[in-house]
């Protein structure tokens, strides 16, 4: 772990995240309102099992390892029949009942995918009366919440992502932006969220044309930040992190790595942003949003570069980032200095995100086990909860209620 540049060249004015105007019972995107996987004020049990503290289990169909996302009583994700020639929405009840299943695309051809991998991984993001889903190159569309009516669709903002989609949508005032990284086209898209047409669409900067094509295509997700007092958005890519006015796709600053593929949508607090550089040897940089051009020499304040995650995203809460690897190893990190709090090695496989709630982390592996731990500079277990199937999606929360989605149902979890 090494410090490029002193953390107290960090700008007084901290960074922060912008808020959704939502309730702790909505969860509208995924890793949640504030984009960090913190549900601060929910108390979610420390224990559960298939006969403990499930208020209800429903089989779903289809196949997706989509993050549900939640709003006033409805739980929205998205699903693959046909190994990816069918792509729907769902609609669940926060009684566990499904209320609608709307048919979005036909795929004559789908294209290949990634072994751990769906045909409907983005996750949906959600608002009051429209949920918007996105399949990557195979379309994206907007749903009335109320009745499933599919209000607009669009099919031809396309690529090749090799490996199945990954990144999920975001939404900014009233634009609906998305990455589009493949091996052949990189570049950032927004559209106008009340019709689906373009608003704005800006290709990557960085010169990749003696990158090989395997390494040009990446599944992060962006992150909306606030820098003396103007939004940006947070936009890693391969071979590097961008960051644009969200509402013109102008870019401020791009900052340089050797990296491709990754997963982990990054968090921000204390006047950085955190950022997962690559799939196959991942870094987390911390990087000081307040730039201008290249900042690859100059906005680095600190590097974790060993045991980091190439699929799940971290986590922050306290000044502290917790971290999990697909292969199973927690850590916690200072979140100003970068230092190691502690490394645990919770055994199992990761892709699902962990969160924060209350004073404690959750993390949920493929085997569908989740190691609840305190908060603080300590490891600490509390708790290690077993359901059937795997966890690959990430998990939403509602209230006091968890969400978890396995490979064949959705749990809601929840104290008696």
């Amino acid at each position: 772990m090494l410090g490029k540049n002193s953390f107290l060249r960090l700008p007084v004015a901290l960074i922060l995240l912008l808020s959704f105007p939502v309730s702790a019972a909505n969860w509208p995107e995924f890793r949640g309102p504030s984009g960090n996987g913190n549900a601060a004020t929910a108390r979610l049990p420390v224990t559960w099992s298939e006969t403990k503290h499930v208020r209800w289990k429903l089989a779903l169909p289809g196949q997706g390892w989509s993050t549900p996302v939640a709003w006033d009583g409805q739980l929205w994700m998205t699903a693959a029949e046909d190994q990816g020639r069918t792509l729907f929405a769902l609609c669940v009840g926060s009684d566990g009942k499904l209320r609608q299943r709307v048919k979005i695309f036909s795929v004559k051809k789908p294209g290949p995918i990634n072994r751990l991998n769906s045909h409907a991984s983005p996750s949906p993001v959600i608002e009051a009366g429209r949920v918007y889903v996105h399949f990557g190159t195979n379309g994206t569309a907007c749903l009335d919440t109320a009745n499933g009516r599919v209000l607009w669709l669009r099919r031809d903002v396309n690529l090749d992502h090799q490996e199945g989609p990954g990144s999920s949508p975001i939404l900014f005032g009233d634009r609906l932006i998305f990455h589009c990284d493949g091996r052949d086209h990189q570049f950032v898209t927004a559209l106008d969220k009340a019709t689906g047409k373009t608003a704005w669409q800006v290709k990557r900067s960085i010169d990749l044309a003696k990158i090989p094509t395997h390494a040009r295509k990446a599944f992060s997700t962006p992150l909306i930040v606030k820098s003396g007092g103007m939004a940006i958005l947070v936009s890693p890519a391969a071979q590097g992190c961008y960051a644009y006015d969200p509402r013109s796709g102008r870019e401020l600053w791009h900052l340089r790595f050797k990296g491709f593929s990754a997963v982990p949508r990054p968090v921000a607090s204390n006047g950085l942003v955190y950022v997962i550089t690559d799939f196959a040897r991942p870094e987390l940089w911390a990087v000081r949003a307040d730039g201008r051009g290249d900042v690859t020499g100059s906005h680095v304040a600190w590097k974790a570069m060993q045991q980091m995650p190439a699929t799940p995203s971290p986590a922050i809460a306290g000044g502290l980032i917790y971290t999990v690897t697909d292969k199973g190893v927690a850590c916690c990190l200072d979140a100003v200095t970068g230092k190691l709090q502690w490394r645990h090695r919770l055994g199992g496989n990761f892709c699902s995100s962990p969160i924060t709630s209350a004073d404690r982390v959750y993390f949920f592996d493929r085997q569908g086990a989740t190691t609840v731990m305190q908060q603080g500079r300590q490891a600490k277990v509390l708790g290690v909860n077993r359901l059937d199937g795997g966890l690959m999606a990430s998990p939403a929360v509602g209230g006091d209620a968890l969400y978890l989605r396995t490979r064949t149902h959705l749990y809601r979890v929840e104290r008696d």
